[in-house]
């Protein structure tokens, strides 16, 4: 395993284990998530380069868009949460109760 790989590789690791074990906040787990996709659109435009695909091209700009499209929805859910629960923690979140 070459260093580039194990530094894309721990870093969606360490996006992951971050949304696992620490999910006190909802900013915090949105930022894992985004962590994460960078780490996948990092490594999937370097695996593009590498091969030198021009067919296979347009997929990392395609996880950048759909990567843009889950944070502007999180930050909603956040504006969205915090208005009504006044706080973004996640353990005041229930969805059994109104």
């Amino acid at each position: 395993m070459t260093p580039v790989h194990f530094s894309f590789s721990s870093a969606f690791i360490l996006g992951l284990m971050g949304l696992a074990f620490h999910r006190t906040h909802l900013l915090s787990a949105l930022l894992c998530l985004e962590g994460m996709m960078l780490s996948l659109f990092i490594a999937l435009a370097l695996w593009a380069l590498q091969f030198e695909s021009t067919s296979f091209s347009a997929a990392p700009m395609l996880l950048l868009a759909f990567s843009a499209c889950e944070a502007s929805a999180g930050l909603a859910l956040l504006v969205a949460t915090a208005r009504t629960h006044g706080t973004d923690r996640l353990q005041n979140l229930n969805l059994l109760q109104c």
